[in-house]
């Protein structure tokens, strides 16, 4: 073996093991490092430059007894917006909850705060997202079947103050859920709230665009 082989060999054995370090101990990547993992990912996504990592049989190999999600992800659950698809993420990467309208319900609050304490997820995103339809019908009223009430009641707030606001009142409303919900979660006692105010965890807001695929922070 020359001695160019043997340094492809060794670089290809180093990226792997970096890989799998990643895979393993989200507490090496900081909130602000997990966000930009992030934010990469939707840059190749937007791009068309997918790279489709962890979703080999060796990265499940890896994942059969343990996982440790460097994201936590509260999104809507419109098909249109799969989490580890518009982030370039594969195989235990994020730690996702999907409910319609993306509200934070107690069991979404649990659901998080498992991830937080024992998993070691360092990021927590609310993404909503563009023309999103629970978010339209809650603007739209009338009286909704079934269980779609108690959906409707957690949007309402985000339409009345979106209402008020003027311009473009949907996707107004869209920006304010998501806000409403990133308050609601830094707020939520005792795990949540302590995390985030001793900067072990960071949470925050983004709005997913159907047309371009990109993904805007909110502040």
């Amino acid at each position: 073996m020359n001695h160019r082989s043997l340094l492809t060999l060794l670089l290809a054995a180093s990226i792997g093991l970096c890989a799998a370090d990643h895979a393993a101990s989200p507490a090496a990547l900081s909130p602000d490092q997990a966000l930009k993992e992030l934010l990469a990912g939707n840059e190749r996504y937007c791009a068309k430059g997918m790279t489709h990592p962890h979703q080999s049989a060796t990265r499940r190999t890896e994942l059969a007894k343990a996982q440790h999600p460097f994201a936590i992800v509260l999104s809507c659950s419109d098909s249109r917006v799969p989490p580890e698809v518009v982030f370039d993420q594969g195989l235990g990467d994020l730690f996702v909850i999907r409910v319609a309208g993306n509200v934070p319900s107690d069991e979404v609050i649990a659901s998080i705060e498992y991830a937080v304490a024992h998993l070691g997820s360092k990021l927590i995103v609310v993404l909503g997202h563009e023309r999103c339809g629970a978010v339209a019908a809650t603007l739209e009223g009338g009286a909704p079947e079934g269980h779609l009430a108690s959906l409707i009641d957690r949007i309402q707030p985000a339409v009345l103050k979106a209402k008020k606001q003027g311009g473009d009142v949907l996707d107004n409303a869209v920006r304010i859920n998501v806000e409403e919900s990133v308050s609601l979660l830094k707020s939520s006692k005792p795990l949540l709230s302590k995390a985030a105010a001793e900067g072990h965890v960071k949470i925050l807001g983004a709005r997913y665009d159907l047309d371009s695929g990109k993904i805007e922070l909110l502040p």
